[in-house]
């Protein structure tokens, strides 16, 4: 199976094979990584990474991910570029395909990744937008798969903001044969058409995908509890009607006490404590919100090398 020059702008663009295929690839990886062999698979290969919204985690996790595989990363800030204003989109891919072998965006819409990989001969990553998160999932089902197994016929309960985390767990959780119940305020569903298409995966592979508002259901019987922030980089002017709407939709003890006793907790990071996850839970015994950070560096180390 090969993913050369592949994009990865959405968890749709790898089918439940390759999905498992780059899984593999990082569970190989990091055993190897923890004892000190690191590859050079990415030697003499650069990855251009346009941020338009900071971040600690994708910003550590692509750099230190090209230099462990032989690679360098170039990072380059909103200043740097600015995307669309000074220089368009197209033009900007078309330069960047000429001196580097992939590019990763993190962007403030999903359509300016998108005419990245339209207008780009080289790969391109999805490092976050408004729509998906990608890689973030490839993490979280990496931190998943290693505290139980296996990934089919497991339970996880999204409470919470149906964002673009959301929206790119429920591709995911379809594609690997996992149940997914979603809790969010009415006015904050995950997007129609991606909750058609999760279905739609979900329903060849034997699991199921629910959305609705009662946060306490979600997490009945649940083997993984997520959450993320209520009020996303850009959001600030909705904060106060957020966290109104949100109110019983914190993941705290009493919540995570619905789910299996196995249950595990997870959060993408950067977390707002005392909102939408408590300390309690956040430091917490099930918490593996620490792995599922470091696992943001494994995935993402086996998309590079399969990919560029």
């Amino acid at each position: 199976m090969t993913l050369r020059g592949r994009d990865f702008v959405s968890m749709d663009d790898l089918s439940p094979e390759e999905v498992r295929f780059v899984l593999d690839t990082a569970v190989d990886l990091k055993r190897r990584s923890k004892a000190g062999d690191r590859p050079p698979l990415l030697a003499g290969r650069v990855l251009a990474m346009i941020f338009e919204k900071p971040s600690l985690r994708t910003r550590v996790t692509f750099e230190t991910g090209m230099w462990e595989l032989g690679g360098h990363a170039i990072y380059l800030a909103p200043q740097d570029i600015q995307l669309g204003a000074r220089e368009s989109v197209p033009d900007v891919a078309r330069n960047l395909e000429r001196w580097v072998q992939g590019i990763m965006a993190r962007t403030f819409a999903h359509r300016t990744v998108q005419l990245l990989a339209e207008h780009a001969r080289v790969p391109v990553i999805n490092g976050l937008s408004d729509v998906e998160h990608p890689c973030q999932t490839l993490g979280d089902l990496l931190t998943i798969r290693e505290r139980f197994g296996h990934l089919d016929g497991l339970r996880v309960a999204w409470v919470g903001d149906g964002n673009n985390v959301c929206h790119s767990l429920l591709l995911g959780a379809a594609k690997v044969g996992m149940h997914m119940a979603v809790a969010t305020p009415p006015r904050y569903a995950p997007e129609p058409a991606i909750v058609a298409r999760a279905r739609e995966i979900a329903s060849t592979a034997g699991s199921r995908i629910e959305v609705g508002t009662d946060a306490r259901a979600a997490a009945r019987g649940a083997d993984v509890i997520y959450t993320d922030v209520w009020v996303s980089m850009g959001q600030e002017a909705e904060r106060d009607a957020k966290i109104k709407a949100f109110s019983e939709f914190q993941v705290n003890a009493a919540l995570v006490s619905q789910a299996a006793s196995r249950a595990v907790v997870l959060h993408c990071l950067p977390a707002h404590r005392g909102e939408e996850i408590t300390d309690e839970v956040l430091d917490g015994p099930q918490s593996l919100v620490l792995d599922q950070a470091e696992n943001r560096l494994h995935a993402q180390k086996a998309l590079l090398s399969l990919i560029l």
